[in-house]
């Protein structure tokens, strides 16, 4: 559930709540996949690349990251909005996600092409 709330500025902003306890501000997609050479890790690259300004412009968005494990070999889009919007993106089907992951699955030697959705909150 997402409720008003106002921060120590005074400034409204909407905030999800899990629990009483757990409340979250960001929430974010996760576009994962293995690779098993450079040349594909090169090709996930490229694939973000090629996506990325259209990812960055999504209404909303805070954060776009990615993760590179080269001891597990994964390949990680992390792809962050504020909590009141991401139904928004969630309606469209998470727009260019098929067509993002469809183009991973297509790199020889890339597996267990994969998304998550999850709540993020800093506790800083």
């Amino acid at each position: 559930k997402i409720q008003l709330l106002k921060n120590n500025r005074n400034f409204c902003f909407k905030m999800g709540q899990i629990t009483d306890n757990v409340q979250f501000d960001t929430v974010a997609r996760e576009w994962r996949c293995k690779w098993d050479t450079e040349e594909s890790l090169t090709a996930c690259q490229d694939v973000l690349q090629n996506n990325l300004e259209t990812i960055k412009a999504l209404k909303g968005v805070k954060d776009v990251q990615r993760i590179v494990c080269g001891g597990c070999k994964d390949f990680k889009v992390i792809i962050s909005l504020e909590a009141d919007v991401f139904g928004v993106w969630e309606e469209s089907s998470f727009a260019p996600e098929a067509d993002f992951l469809e183009k991973l699955k297509a790199i020889k030697d890339v597996s267990s092409v994969e998304t998550q959705t999850y709540t993020l909150m800093s506790m800083m």
